[in-house]
C-alpha cells in the first residue's frame, strides 16, 4: 500500500492508494478525516464493550485492560486504555501472532490468545492478550486486539501473581500464541485446559467471552465502515492516521532540547532484600528519541523482571508525557522511538525468569527517564510520585456465604508537584493510569473483609513551593480465619524524590495488626501472610515529592494546607518558616523565609 499526502492539512489535496485492482485516486481528505475519526470511535466502542461484558471487578471496576485496532500489518491505529502500562503493547502482540501463524493462515472468525511474557506484547501471565483478524470479503483489512488482567490464571498462589515465585512455571498458565477460536468456533480443548487450571473457572471463561465479544464488536464495526466508505478509503484513512501521528511527533521532537541525559536508581527490594540497579541514557536528536538501558542489573530470581515489550510500554508512557499527553496513541507517534536493552537483564528477561510483579522494574524504567528529563520538562514531569502499583492480593472464605473470594487491586498514593502546580492526592501510579479502586461498599459486600479506613496519608512530606500530593491509607480487617495477604509495595525504603529544591516525599509500606494487639512490620513485600478473624492490615502509600524551595510557598497556601490537614502547625514552622497559633493566625515568618522571599 502506498499513499500520497503532500500536505496533510490541505483539504484540496486528494489521496492515492495502490491495491490489487490498481491505483485509486480522488479520495478527498475531508472524507479521509471522517473515516479516520470513525476508526477512533470504533476503538472506544471496543474498549467499553469489554467493560460491559467482563466478569472480574479488576476489569469492569478497576479497568485494568486495554483494547485497540491495528492495520493488516499489525501497526497500532488507536488504543483505549485503562492501564498506561499497556500503552503500545497491542501492536507487538499482533505482530507476534502474524509472524507465528502467517496472515495466509488466518480466517474470518479466528481469535488468538497470548500471554507469554517473553513474546511480543508480553507482560506477566495474568495479562491475557487476544487478537482477531478482520476481513472484508476475502481481504484482510485490520486486526482488533485487547489485553486484560484476569484475576487468576492458576499457579502457586491465588491471584497468580505473587512476590516469591522463582520461575515463571509457578505463576500460572502460559498461552504462547494459540488459536482459541477457529472460524467462529471455540476450541473446546483449550477451554477445558483453562477451566481445569484456574481457581475461578466461571469468572475466567466469563472474561474470555467478554474479550471475544468486544473483538467481534470491533470487527463488525470495521466492516460497516468499509461498506460505508469503501475499503480503499478506509485503508488510506488508516495510513493517514499513522502518518499524521508521525508528523505531529516529529514536529514536537524538533522543539525538544538536543543532547544526552543519564540517570540511575535502585529498586529498593527484589523480594530478597537486594537492591536492583536501573540505568538509562536518553539521547534526543532532531528525528530520534533513544532510551538506552545498558548497565541495568541482570535478571533476578524473583518476579520483578520484565520483558522487552513492557519496557517499550514504559518508555512510550513517559515519551507521551513529554511529547503531548493529549495525542492519540498509534504507531505513527512512536516511529521516532528507539529502545536499547541487554538480553538477560532485569528489563529484558528470558525464560524462565519470573515476571508476576514485572511492573516494579517497568515503573523504575519510567522513573529513571523521568528523573533524567525532569529539569528539561518541569511542567510535564515534575517531581517523583509513589511509583509503585502497591498491588494487593487477598484471598480466603467469605464470612457469610462460605464461598472463596479473591481481591486483586492497586492502591493509590501521592504524585509529585510540578512547576506551577501542587501534586495530585490519592491517585494511582503512572503505570495504572486511569484505573480505579473497587468501591468500599462493593468490596465489603463481595469480599470477606471490613474496610475500617480509607483516608489520605497527610504525613507532611514533599514540601516545596508547590507541595507534593498526599498518599492514601487503607485498612482491611479480616472477617474470617485463614485469609492470605500478598502485597508488593515498591519504593518502600528509598523515598520519593523531590525536584528543583523541593523536599523528598515519603515511602510506601504496610503493617499487620493482630487481634491480640501485636504489630508486625512495616513491610514492603510479603507473600501469603495469614490473617485471622479480627486481624487487620494497614496500607500506607507515599506522599509525592515537592517542587521548588518551600520557603517560597505563598503564606496563604501554607495556612490553607494546615487548615485542610495536609501539614501540621509544626511542619508549617519547620518546613516553610511560617509560625501560626492554634487558630491559624500568622504570628511571624522566619528570617530564612523573609530572605528567600526577598530575592
Amino acid at each position: 500500500m502506498t499513499a500520497k499526502n503532500d500536505d496533510m492539512y490541505d483539504n484540496k489535496v486528494t489521496g492515492e492508494i495502490t491495491n490489487d485492482a490498481g491505483t485509486v485516486t480522488g479520495i478527498d481528505q475531508v472524507t479521509l478525516d471522517i473515516a479516520k475519526d470513525a476508526l477512533m470511535a470504533v476503538g472506544n466502542e471496543v474498549f467499553h464493550a469489554f467493560a460491559r461484558t467482563s466478569m472480574s471487578p479488576i476489569i469492569y471496576e478497576t479497568l485494568d485492560y486495554a483494547s485497540g485496532i491495528a492495520d493488516a500489518e499489525g501497526n497500532l491505529l488507536t488504543q483505549g486504555n485503562g492501564a498506561c502500562g499497556f500503552i503500545g503493547l497491542l501492536s507487538p502482540l499482533i505482530k507476534e501472532l502474524i509472524a507465528m501463524h502467517g496472515a495466509k493462515n488466518m480466517h474470518p472468525g479466528d481469535v488468538f490468545i497470548i500471554n507469554d511474557p517473553y513474546l511480543g506484547g508480553g507482560s506477566h501471565l495474568s495479562d491475557i492478550g487476544m487478537a482477531m483478524p478482520v476481513f472484508h470479503g476475502d481481504k484482510l483489512i485490520a486486526f482488533v486486539g485487547n489485553k486484560a488482567h484476569w484475576s487468576d490464571v492458576g499457579g502457586m498462589a491465588a491471584g497468580s501473581f505473587t512476590t516469591d515465585s522463582t520461575e515463571v512455571y509457578q505463576e500460572g498458565l502460559c498461552f504462547s500464541g494459540l488459536k482459541l477460536v477457529k472460524e467462529g468456533k471455540l476450541n473446546p480443548q483449550l477451554e477445558g485446559i483453562l477451566r481445569s487450571n484456574v481457581r475461578f473457572p466461571d469468572q475466567a471463561t466469563g472474561d474470555m467471552w467478554g474479550q471475544i465479544a468486544s473483538l467481534r464488536t470491533g470487527a463488525n464495526r470495521l466492516n460497516q465502515l468499509a461498506d460505508k466508505y469503501g475499503v480503499d478509503t478506509l485503508l488510506l484513512a488508516m495510513k493517514r492516521l499513522l502518518d499524521q501521528g508521525e508528523q505531529l511527533a516529529n514536529q514536537r521532537l524538533k522543539e525538544f532540547p538536543k543532547g544526552s541525559w543519564e540517570a540511575e536508581d535502585y529498586m529498593d527490594d527484589d523480594g530478597h532484600g537486594n537492591l536492583v540497579k536501573i540505568k538509562v541514557k536518553v539521547t534526543i536528536t532532531d528525528d530520534e528519541f533513544i532510551a538506552d538501558f545498558t548497565g541495568s542489573s541482570p535478571q533476578v530470581a524473583s518476579p520483578v523482571n520484565t520483558g522487552t515489550s513492557s519496557l517499550e510500554a514504559a518508555v512510550k508512557t513517559v515519551y507521551m508525557a513529554m511529547l503531548n499527553p493529549e495525542l492519540d496513541v498509534n504507531d505513527g507517534v512512536f516511529r521516532p522511538l528507539r529502545i536499547i536493552s541487554e538480553e538477560n537483564s532485569v528489563l529484558n528477561c528470558t525464560r524462565p525468569a519470573p515476571t508476576s510483579t514485572y511492573y516494579e522494574s517497568m515503573l523504575y524504567a519510567i522513573d529513571v527517564i523521568w528523573q533524567a528529563m525532569a529539569a528539561e520538562f518541569p511542567k510535564n514531569l515534575g517531581a517523583g510520585h509513589l511509583l509503585s502499583v502497591c498491588s494487593v492480593v487477598l484471598s480466603g472464605k467469605h464470612h457469610l456465604s462460605g464461598e472463596q473470594f479473591l481481591i486483586v487491586e492497586p492502591t493509590g498514593g501521592g504524585w509529585g508537584a510540578s512547576l506551577g502546580k501542587d501534586g495530585e492526592v490519592g491517585q494511582f501510579c503512572v503505570g495504572d493510569g486511569e484505573t480505579y479502586n473497587v468501591p468500599v461498599e462493593m468490596a465489603e459486600r463481595r469480599y470477606g473483609i471490613m474496610i475500617d479506613e480509607y483516608s489520605l496519608n497527610t504525613d507532611g512530606a514533599g514540601s516545596g513551593e508547590y507541595r507534593g500530593g498526599s498518599g492514601a491509607v487503607r485498612i482491611y480487617r479480616a472477617m474470617e480465619d485463614g485469609q492470605l495477604f500478598t502485597a508488593s509495595f515498591g519504593r518502600n525504603k528509598l523515598p520519593v524524590w523531590g525536584a528543583a529544591g523541593g523536599s523528598n516525599g515519603s515511602y510506601n509500606y504496610f503493617e499487620i495488626f493482630r487481634k491480640d494487639g501485636t504489630k508486625e512490620g512495616p513491610f514492603g513485600i510479603v507473600a501469603r501472610k495469614v490473617l485471622n478473624k479480627g486481624d487487620y492490615v494497614r496500607m500506607v502509600c507515599a506522599t509525592g515529592g515537592g517542587y521548588g524551595n518551600p520557603l517560597l510557598r505563598k503564606t496563604s497556601s501554607v495556612i490553607s494546607d494546615v487548615k485542610n490537614g495536609y501539614i501540621s502547625i509544626e511542619q508549617a514552622k519547620e518546613d516553610y518558616g511560617v509560625k501560626l497559633d492554634k487558630n491559624l493566625t500568622l504570628l511571624e515568618e522566619s528570617p530564612e523565609r523573609r530572605a528567600a522571599q526577598a530575592v
